[in-house]
């Protein structure tokens, strides 16, 4: 937790990428939300591309490890887990660095399926998981024009975290010593 004498940035800013590639008999998963398509992503955990870039974003912005090294995908443990394990344990760390998330920015790059329609329910289910406004979540769409990338989704994210107010420390109440101080004080006073 910061202190009063913390001279560690006021803001810091993380950038995540994350890409998978889509699956028939999959749900698919974007954003925390089930979206209504014929194919899905595959992935060790349920492959949801932006929160996975959401979590490197968040890692990245306080110097910590990657989505990989925290939940690698070689245990077993993390086989088809919801990514929302993945965004919490890094709002955690966030949170024990000292910092708050300000706001995020993504970016989904797909062919299929239409993200605007979702794009509210994304932004609202993303800005509940960061503790944040919604107006604090942005979420754009592209399609992959040009890239050869059509049965693969991306997601780009950035952060923008802020430091948590300094928690001064309580003052301890001493009676007997505020006692003696007044008592002083009556003393001096009768003594001029």
């Amino acid at each position: 937790m910061p202190t009063i004498n913390d001279r560690r940035p006021k803001m810091r800013i993380g950038y995540g990428f994350d890409s998978h590639e889509f699956f028939s008999g999959v749900p698919l998963k974007i954003g925390g939300v089930m979206l209504p398509h014929d194919k899905g992503l595959g992935g060790h955990s349920d492959g949801d591309v932006l929160l996975h870039a959401i979590t490197d974003a968040l890692l990245g912005a306080i110097a910590g490890p990657d989505i990989g090294a925290l939940f690698p995908p070689s245990d077993p443990n993390w086989k088809g887990a919801d990514s929302v394990i993945f965004l919490g344990e890094a709002l955690k760390r966030v949170r024990s660095a000292g910092y708050r998330v300000a706001n995020m920015d993504a970016s989904l790059i797909l062919a299929a399926p239409r993200i605007g329609p979702h794009a509210e329910a994304i932004r609202g289910r993303v800005a509940d998981l960061l503790q944040v406004d919604a107006d604090c979540i942005g979420v754009k769409a592209k399609t992959p024009e040009g890239l050869g990338t059509s049965n693969t989704a991306i997601a780009h994210a950035v952060v923008l975290l802020e430091s948590e107010p300094a928690q001064a420390k309580p003052l301890k109440k001493n009676l007997s010593n505020a006692k003696a101080a007044g008592r002083r004080t009556t003393r001096s006073k009768r003594g001029r």
